[in-house]
Parts: C-alpha cells; structure tokens; sequence
C-alpha cells in the first residue's frame, strides 16, 4: 500500500499545501510529466516528488481572526526531515518524514508542540505535548480532522493525509488548462485543477479542489469541502517565493465562510539542508521545552 508523508509542505517545507491535495508515502519513480501520459493520480505523484530538500528548519508566525475580526498572533518554529524514499535522502534517513512544531508565543500556549512520525508501510504517528498538563497526548486517527490547536487547519493539514485513502481528477472544463495569477501581480502561471476526494463519504472535509503549479508542482488555492458538499474553507497563497532553488509559499490564509473566521501564516525566515538527523524528531525533544526556544 503506499502510504502518505507529509503536509504542511509548500508554506514550510512539510506542511498545508501538499496535505491539502495529497501526502507522501513511498515514492514510486514518475516518469517526468513532460513524457508521461498527465493524469490527475500522476500530477499527485509528482507533487509527493517535489524537492523540499534534505531538511528544513523554520520560523512562522500565525495569526488567528474570529467572527467579530478580533486577531490573536502566535509565533511558532518548525523543523523537517525528509524519508528515505525522498529523491536525495541519505539510506541513514528516517523511515519516512519526520516533522516537530514548537509554539513560542504566547505564553499560555508556548512550549506546545506537535510531533509527527510517517510510516510508509504502517499507521503514521501524531502526538500533541501540552506544557499546561506536563504529558504528551496521542491524536487519534478520528480526530485528524479537527482544528489543530484553535486554529482554521487541521491536524491533517499539518501532518499529512494517506494517498491511497484518495481518488484524484481534474476539476471542471480547465482542469488540465487553469492558471493562477500572483496577488502582488505578474504574469499568469499554468496549472491544473486537481481534485482529491476522500473514499470515506463520512469524514468531515471529503473533498478538496486545489490549484497545482505547472512549473513548480506548488499548491496555491484550495477549496475545501465538508460533508454537505458546501465549500466551508479556502486555503490561499498570498506570497510565493524561491528560497534556496525551492519554491516556497511565504504568505498563506484558511478562511472558513461557517465560522466566519480565518488563520494567517507568515513565514519569517526558512533555511534548507541544515543538517538535522531522526534523533531531533524524538518524543524526549517533544517535551523538551526551553524557555524562548523553538526545535533546536
């Protein structure tokens, strides 16, 4: 079976924007898109392909609104570890993706971190450690899809989705032709519009419509779709960037039009192949909480 890896991965190196469409998992060699028959599955499979280097380490801010548009700002650090499978990996690599969030800011949420360990051959691992309760607390199959600490993602986003647990198509009559225009302006960039839909009919967001660089294999736009088949949130890019050769999205938003509320992410800085090994994705570095740090 193949198994999923990460998400968050196009705001910072393993996170929302792959998640939203797809995760990784062990990674069957493509053939490139340029000679291979384009299908939806495929462009999905060239995306858990995309070069995110060796690692990663990162700063963000995120800023939550509610329905009265009041604002509470969060400062968090991420750091990631590719898998094995991963094009570049080292065989001394993880099994698969590894990826640590710190909250630093503010103080009634910092030190809480997320740790997510992806297995391509078994169930993956999650795990909330909660400074407040001074224990690391195990998130459940069930609940990854509920907001991931207050915020307009979920913990799927965040840590990523199983492929196979998915069916993919082009969406509409641009599917295969659809194109996106930067909000800060410039040239109109080709892309696909992918669709992936959940095969439980019963989870809480089993569809999702997103918009897939051509020339970057990048999510920048999804629509998020719950069991009723409203389009409850959008997830857009506001600003994306090379950092280093790697596509980077650097300004994001989830707005969810039920809640009427909505989450900002900012990437301050970000720094790829900074040398990171599995032993820095450890339980013992989840609750290891130092005062002003985020993972070392």
């Amino acid at each position: 079976m193949t198994r999923r890896s990460t998400g968050l991965a196009a705001a910072v190196p393993l996170l929302v924007c792959s998640a939203l469409v797809i995760a990784t998992g062990p990674r069957p060699r493509a053939l490139p898109l340029q000679t291979a028959k384009v299908t939806a599955e495929s462009v999905a499979r060239q995306m858990q392909d995309r070069d995110l280097g060796r690692d990663s380490r990162s700063a963000m801010r995120m800023k939550l609104y509610d329905r009265h548009n009041r604002v509470r700002e969060r400062a968090l650090a991420i750091i990631t570890l590719r898998g094995r499978d991963a094009p570049g990996a080292p065989a001394t690599a993880p099994d698969g993706d590894r990826l640590l969030i710190r909250f630093n800011y503010p103080n009634d949420i910092r030190g809480t971190g997320f740790l997510v360990w992806e297995h391509p051959s078994s169930d993956d691992e999650r795990f909330l450690y909660l400074p407040s309760l001074g224990r690391v607390r195990r998130i459940a199959g069930s609940e990854t899809q509920e907001s991931f600490v207050g915020s307009d993602f979920t913990y799927e986003d965040i840590g990523g989705r199983e492929f196979d647990d998915y069916t993919y198509v082009f969406a509409g009559p641009d599917g295969e032709s659809a194109s996106w225009t930067p909000p800060a302006g410039g040239a109109p960039r080709q892309a696909w519009r992918l669709e992936s839909r959940r095969k439980d009919s019963t989870a809480d967001f089993p569809r999702v419509v997103s918009l897939v660089l051509k020339d970057s294999l990048v999510v920048v736009a999804a629509d998020v779709y719950n069991r009723r088949n409203e389009k409850q949130k959008v997830y857009t890019v506001r600003r994306l960037e090379q950092i280093e050769s790697i596509w980077t999205v650097m300004e994001s938003e989830m707005t969810n039009a039920l809640e009427k509320t909505r989450t900002e992410l900012v990437v301050e800085s970000t720094d790829y192949n900074v040398g990171l090994k599995e032993s820095d994705f450890s339980r013992r570095e989840l609750e290891n909480v130092r005062s002003g740090s985020g993972p070392k």
